[in-house]
């Protein structure tokens, strides 16, 4: 993956993240009835990601060091939401299956670009 490749993963994905996360916690455009029985704490986490994903991008394009910071951040949340979510669905609290989906695809393309950022930024 070049710099532009994760740069664009970062920015699309942090941009599309912080859209639809923000439009079910203001309930923008009804997308709360939307998204069925979403699992609040894992809108939210989601929400924060795609900041931070967006903080990271911006790391990225200016040249910082720091581009690792937020994405280690974004996992370790990540993990959390995966706890609030396995704790709502152990108590027999309503969740919508692609919750489950949506938050492993996140958490596996996170750790995915943490696991990259070494091989791409260090050259």
């Amino acid at each position: 993956m070049s710099r532009k490749i994760y740069l664009s993963v970062l920015m699309i994905f942090g941009l599309m993240t912080v859209i639809v996360g923000g439009s079910v916690i203001f309930d923008l455009f009804g997308m709360r009835a939307k998204e069925g029985n979403y699992v609040p704490i894992v809108v939210q986490i989601n929400f924060i990601c795609g900041l931070l994903y967006l903080f990271s991008a911006y790391a990225i394009a200016t040249k910082k060091n720091w581009v690792m910071k937020p994405l280690a951040v974004a996992l370790l949340l990540l993990i959390l939401a995966c706890l609030g979510l396995w704790q709502r669905i152990d108590a027999n609290g309503l969740y919508e299956q692609k919750t489950i989906y949506a938050l492993g695809f996140r958490t596996l393309l996170t750790l995915t670009l943490i696991l990259t950022f070494n091989k791409i930024f260090k050259k």
